[in-house]
Formats: structure tokens, C-alpha cells, sequence
């Protein structure tokens, strides 16, 4: 009893620098692969077909209605312990259309957030889109475009997903959010990469035109990017800093690479584990000083409660997917989602 008492003091004085008496407003920011979020309707201009729930025969739509509820509910419960609520912002992947999308956030789950939406139709050629939720009382978009990403095997056009930029007001302050899926690894890390670094070149191009109307921007980006937090598309490309004490103005640090170095992961594939999700910010969004008087990460982390880990079996310890031998599992989706507070002090 007494250790524990003695354990209790300790935490409450390690919290007391940033806590202490004061007040805080905390805001989640989160991004979600949510694994062939699909409509049950033909598209006859992408190769929809291909997608896991157009190969179910029976009972479509009642997969249809258990898939989203079940992405919504885990969107739901991402920061809920801190910030009371569901995240403000939410950046998506993996979804075929804005229907879907509308599909999701009209779930009992997140229809009383009331979530807005910001979504383009890509090139990918199966309908792969990336997408933004907000909660429109509390992030307001003044702007938004999407960027292609162009890739070519020599004379041959490889479509796929592209780049979508949001900018717009958390509170008072300017926030730009650019949201990713980057080119998979199929046939391998190395013969793949090329691409990879080549969506990350993208990224710095977007970066450059945000900073000729703000320039010092609050940047967050996230996203599937395929890759590790140490691999070269974010290292050598978009030069991210793992060490706050390494992060200079402009740079990018990106919290992800220490929790990778201990071993954390958001997929696993053919027991390699993995962490593609990832979410990482401009240096203005930093502080290692805990003066929060304006928006600044205060933590990053995986969000994997039990029910999203499969528990038994071949594939005990993956995230448990939604898809798999033909048909619906009853899980959610093959990666873990990401997220990040952000928080100010309320005076």
C-alpha cells in the first residue's frame, strides 16, 4: 500500500510541469487505414470489382452496415481518455468514394460529432481514394486541392492515389493537414522504392506551396506511407528529424520513428512488423519547453485497444482485419490507426 501511495505522488509530480493548476484545451488529430472501405455498388468506370465485399454474394448490405459501424466505432474511441472527445480531424485511407464516407460518419457512432467531409475522386485505378473528416464546430477548411501523384514504368502511366492538402482554422490558429497513401511494396521493398521516395518529393513540393502564403506553417502529415519511419523516402527526402533535440526551424520531426526503434508497429505482414501509419509535423507545432500558449503536440502513440489485436490462431497479435478467406471476419481493418494531441493552454 505504501509503495503505491509512494508510486501515485511520483506521477502526480512528473505531470505537474505541464499540468500542474492550469487548464488545457486538447484536440486529437488522427489518420485511419480503414481496409476496403467499399461500397456494395458497381462502378463501372474503376475496378471496384476486385474489392473484397463485391466478392460476397449474400448479405451485402448488411456487411456493408457492420464494416462501417465498425470503422466508426474505433473512430470514435481514438483520444476519447484525454480530450472527451473523438478526433477533430481525421485523415482516411483506403476508401472508394465520398458516399462511403457520408456512409460513415451518418453511423450511430459519430453522427452527433457532426463530421464534414473533404474527398476527391484520384486516379488509382480500383477507386483507392484518401479523404479528411473535421468536426465542423470546431476546425473550419478555408481551402483544399488535391495533388496527382505522376508515375510512369517507362511508357506505361502507373495510376494511383494521390495528395490531399486541407488548410484551415483549429481555434485562431492556421493548420495545413496533407494526407497520404503512398505506392505499395508489391514485388518488393527495394524494386518499389523509387516510387515511395518519389510520393514523398510530392509532399516537399506541396510544403514549398503552402510557404509561399505562410511562412512558418503548422503542417501535419499522415498518412499509409508504405514505409518505416527510417526508410529513405523520409529520411533522405523529406529529411524528418526522429529527436526533438535535432529539430530545427522548418524541420519536420516525426514522433514515430522512436516508437518504431522500441519496437511498436501498425501492421504486420508475413511476421515482419511494420509502421507504414504515421503522423509528423513542422517544427511550429513543437515545443520543448512545455509553453503551450499556442497548439503543440503533446503526445503521439498507436491506437490499439484489445478488440483491435486478432487473439488467437495463425495471425494472433495482428491488427484484426476486416476481410480475409473470401469473406467478412467480423474485424476492423488490417493497420492500427495513429494519432496525436494537440493542446493549448486555456488562460
Amino acid at each position: 500500500m505504501k509503495r503505491l501511495s509512494l508510486l501515485l505522488i511520483l506521477i502526480f509530480v512528473a505531470i505537474q510541469p505541464i499540468f500542474g493548476q492550469k487548464k488545457y484545451d486538447i484536440k486529437t488529430i488522427a489518420f485511419y487505414n480503414l481496409e476496403n472501405l467499399f461500397d456494395i455498388v458497381d462502378d463501372t468506370l474503376k475496378l471496384d470489382e476486385s474489392s473484397p465485399i463485391m466478392a460476397i454474394k449474400e448479405n451485402r448490405e448488411a456487411i456493408y452496415q457492420l464494416k462501417l459501424n465498425n470503422m466508426a466505432k474505433v473512430l470514435s474511441e481514438i483520444g476519447l481518455d484525454e480530450a472527451k472527445n473523438s478526433p477533430v480531424i481525421i485523415g482516411v485511407a483506403e476508401i472508394e468514394n465520398y458516399t462511403v464516407l457520408e456512409d460513415l460518419v451518418n453511423t450511430s457512432f459519430l453522427k452527433d460529432k457532426q463530421y464534414g467531409i473533404i474527398h476527391y475522386d484520384s486516379p488509382d485505378l480500383r477507386g483507392i481514394d484518401v479523404g479528411l473528416l473535421y468536426q465542423t464546430n470546431h476546425f473550419k477548411p478555408i481551402y483544399h486541392e488535391t495533388f496527382e501523384l505522376r508515375l510512369w514504368d517507362g511508357n506505361y502511366r502507373i495510376y494511383t492515389r494521390d495528395q490531399l492538402l486541407v488548410s484551415g482554422y483549429l481555434g485562431d490558429e492556421l493548420i495545413h493537414i496533407i494526407v497520404n497513401h503512398w505506392p505499395s511494396r508489391l514485388g518488393g521493398e527495394a524494386k518499389s522504392r523509387s516510387k515511395r521516395e518519389k510520393a514523398a518529393y510530392l509532399n516537399t513540393q506541396i510544403i514549398a506551396k503552402i510557404k509561399e502564403t505562410d511562412p512558418n506553417p503548422k503542417i501535419i502529415l499522415m498518412g499509409d506511407l508504405n514505409d518505416d519511419p527510417t526508410n529513405s523516402s523520409l529520411k533522405k527526402i523529406l529529411k524528418t528529424k526522429g529527436k526533438k533535440s535535432d529539430v530545427e526551424a522548418g524541420d519536420i520531426y516525426n514522433p514515430m520513428e522512436d516508437l518504431f526503434r522500441r519496437g511498436q508497429n501498425t501492421l504486420a505482414y508475413r511476421d515482419n512488423i511494420n509502421l507504414f501509419d504515421q503522423i509528423m509535423f513542422t517544427s511550429p507545432l513543437l515545443t520543448t519547453t512545455n509553453d503551450f500558449s499556442s497548439y503543440k503536440m503533446y503526445k503521439t502513440a498507436i491506437f490499439k485497444p484489445q478488440y483491435l489485436t486478432t487473439q488467437t490462431g495463425k495471425y494472433k497479435g495482428y491488427p484484426f482485419r476486416s476481410w480475409g478467406n473470401g469473406g467478412f471476419t467480423g474485424g476492423y481493418s488490417d493497420h492500427y490507426p495513429v494519432y496525436l494531441y494537440l493542446i493549448k493552454e486555456v488562460f
